[in-house]
């Protein structure tokens, strides 16, 4: 009994290892990267301190808030619902006696979703699966909520899955998409001030009317790859923080961009869409100086979401509301 859960202790270990490997790059080239920066530039090569002061404290501010996202986005658990939404979560799992008689008879797809339908009847959901079926997941038992999805990697239902990220071991969701879109804001500052910041010595390591080309070469090759490797990585980080902004100001996740929710009245990729601002406040808040901070900030329980249909609804009421009162009272 002992070697089988002893091989399956190490199969684990030898999976996270593995999952881990995008990560630990990531911090490695993050460590040389420090030693490229702040010693062999900032330390050797600036030789003003007017110059190296400002570009240490710069760099290390950024850095701060680069790494902060980056381990909030990693160690915040998918599908981390607000605690007082916890109980609405449960309400989506099937009891165990539900459970059985739906698998009782696999075949009969009309009997499954019935039991199904009858036990979301009373169910927050808004989303349907092609056929007009509740979406149902039975690897974990529950109904989905609107916008969840089960991840394989993570082998759970998470909460407004965006993607799974090799990068952050972890997927990408409501409980971590503004730690995300920081850690991708972030990234994408630092390389382009270290590219800026570097460009210049690069510049004259090649000029051959400067006396850097005689000296010792060593630092150069780490200040040159430096510069290159950050400017490769902003061109990478804009494409995907631009990429998510536009998903952010139209409430849409990656899953909903390639294959859009379905509703009563159809699929209807802009079915969560309130508005630009609405939007962002929904991922990061209300407080607009708290924008900048990996802390959490975001609006809704993760399991309900406003509609676009009842945005309008809610806005035509008003306006019709509005044609009988006097402009003194709007």
């Amino acid at each position: 009994m002992e070697a089988p859960s002893s091989k399956k202790l190490c199969c684990t270990v030898c999976v996270h290892t593995v999952k881990s490997i995008p990560v630990i790059f990531i911090l490695c080239i993050l460590a040389w990267s420090y030693y490229a920066y702040v010693y062999h530039l900032c330390l050797s090569r600036v030789t003003s301190v007017e110059l190296s002061v400002p570009y240490l404290l710069v760099y290390h501010i950024i850095l701060v808030l680069f790494l902060w996202s980056y381990f909030k986005t990693i160690f915040t658990e998918p599908s981390g619902a607000p605690p007082n939404c916890l109980f609405i979560l449960l309400q989506f799992r099937l009891p165990e006696e539900v459970f059985e008689e739906f698998n009782r008879n696999p075949i009969d797809l009309s009997r499954q979703s019935a039991i199904l339908r009858d036990f979301a009847e009373n169910l927050p959901i808004m989303t349907f699966t092609n056929t007009n079926d509740i979406r149902f997941c039975d690897k974990c038992k529950i109904v989905k909520p609107d916008r969840s999805h089960h991840c394989s990697v993570c082998r759970k239902c998470v909460l407004k899955m965006d993607h799974h990220c090799p990068w952050v071991n972890n997927c990408v969701s409501y409980s971590n998409y503004k730690y995300f879109i920081l850690f991708l804001a972030y990234g994408l500052l630092m390389c382009i001030f270290v590219a800026a910041t570097t460009i210049e010595y690069v510049i004259k390591f090649w000029d051959i009317t400067t006396d850097m080309r005689i000296q010792d070469g060593s630092y150069k090759i780490h200040i040159i790859f430096l510069f290159f490797i950050a400017s490769m990585f902003s061109l990478s980080l804009f494409s995907l923080l631009a990429y998510h902004i536009y998903l952010v100001s139209k409430n849409r996740t990656t899953l909903e961009s390639f294959r859009p929710p379905k509703f009563l009245e159809g699929s209807d990729k802009n079915g969560f869409n309130l508005g630009c601002c609405r939007n962002i406040r929904e991922v990061f808040g209300k407080e607009v100086l708290l924008w900048p901070f990996p802390i959490d900030t975001r609006l809704g329980d993760g399991v309900i979401y406003p509609l676009a249909s009842d945005l309008k609804s809610n806005d035509s009421v008003r306006q019709s509301s509005n044609k009988s009162r006097t402009p003194f009272t709007v």
